[in-house]
């Protein structure tokens, strides 16, 4: 005997992503707010002056990628419960991607799926991590391999937050503005070359053009199963240089630098790009200090790591590879002994 369930898809994901000055934001029912202690610190009072709710809980959990664990999601949900939030309480995260994406995945899970909000106070997030729903804490075998993708209900940006960041954050943040621009959009790319996004007013460009080109990208393809995993370039190396560091030694936006420079090295070793641009990406991420370069101790091990990534699929590897500046292939059919030679270059390299 068979029997069909059919399911109609009715829900209609869709947001708004606010950019600018922090609007006043009531929500009538309970709302957790997640952050940690630094974030809070600087930024919890302005929050709490532009929102109001009919309960309000602070959550604060710890700071650092380390952290981004099912342990910390448990801390969250335990904290959840004790105050009696049901389906219609909302979660705010007000931090960076780490907080974003555990609130989201939090939100993902309490009582089968509640609403969050995004709040993002780090360039990285601001750009990439708090818009498109991915959520996610990492384990033993590499980074965000549980989670779930889970939309917010909105998400605010606000540069203000900008002030209060560490020259390195900042400088992880401009990675990701540089993944997008040479992954999508060669003119944006040639304005970046020129920009200096210290500038309030140039910073504020950048951000709306990173938003809405992930927008466009996640709009087409909102589970990743094609167009949206192109997002990925630097992370597929990335990802394994922050597991083999132990996310202690390189911020995420450093390791996706790292992972631009070694995916683009793959490219020029397949024809796609040139020389000449694979150094104006360098001379771009070095213009803001991002470091370009890392020592593999062990080539095979790195490799092996790759297996672990979520675009990979049972023997193939799933490579993000720029096709010049502006555009970008999805390739999982490059030999093993180009990767090889790629990642030997780096063997007994310093980062810079």
């Amino acid at each position: 005997m068979n029997i069909d369930i059919e399911l109609k898809k009715e829900i209609n994901n869709s947001y708004q992503v606010h950019i600018g000055a922090l609007e006043q934001i009531d929500i009538d029912s309970k709302v957790a707010i997640i952050t940690n202690p630094k974030v809070s610190g600087l930024h919890l009072q302005y929050l709490l002056s532009k929102l109001s709710a009919k309960e309000l809980y602070i959550i604060t959990v710890e700071d650092g990628e380390n952290y981004k664990t099912l342990s910390t999601i448990e801390k969250i949900l335990n904290n959840l419960f004790e105050h009696k939030l049901n389906r219609s309480s909302v979660l705010v995260a007000l931090g960076g991607g780490v907080i974003g994406d555990m609130t989201g995945f939090a939100a993902s899970i309490y009582q089968r799926g509640i609403d969050f909000i995004q709040i993002p106070t780090t360039l990285l997030s601001q750009v990439d991590a708090s818009v498109g729903g991915k959520t996610g804490v990492n384990n033993a075998y590499g980074k965000n391999l549980i989670g779930a993708f889970h939309q917010p209900r909105t998400v605010y940006i606000d540069p203000h937050f900008l002030s209060t960041l560490a020259s390195r954050e900042y400088a992880a943040g401009i990675a990701e503005i540089v993944k997008m621009a040479v992954c999508f959009d060669k003119e944006f790319f040639e304005w970046l070359e020129n920009a200096d996004l210290h500038d309030s007013e140039q910073i504020k460009i950048a951000i709306g053009k990173s938003v809405k080109t992930k927008a466009k990208v996640v709009s087409q393809d909102e589970k990743e199963k094609g167009l949206r995993a192109a997002l990925n370039y630097g992370h597929t190396f990335g990802h394994v240089i922050e597991s083999e560091t132990k996310y202690t030694r390189y911020l995420h936006g450093e390791s996706v630098a790292i992972g631009m420079m070694m995916a683009t090295e793959l490219a020029s070793r397949l024809g796609l790009m040139k020389t000449d641009e694979e150094m104006r990406i360098k001379k771009l991420l070095l213009k803001y200090g991002l470091p370009v370069s890392y020592e593999i101790s062990d080539v095979d091990a790195f490799y092996q790591a790759f297996f672990l990534d979520k675009k990979s699929l049972d023997a193939n590897i799933m490579f993000i590879i720029p096709e010049h500046i502006g555009n970008v292939q999805l390739r999982d059919d490059i030999d093993k002994d180009i990767v090889i030679d790629v990642l030997n270059t780096y063997a007994g390299k310093m980062s810079v």
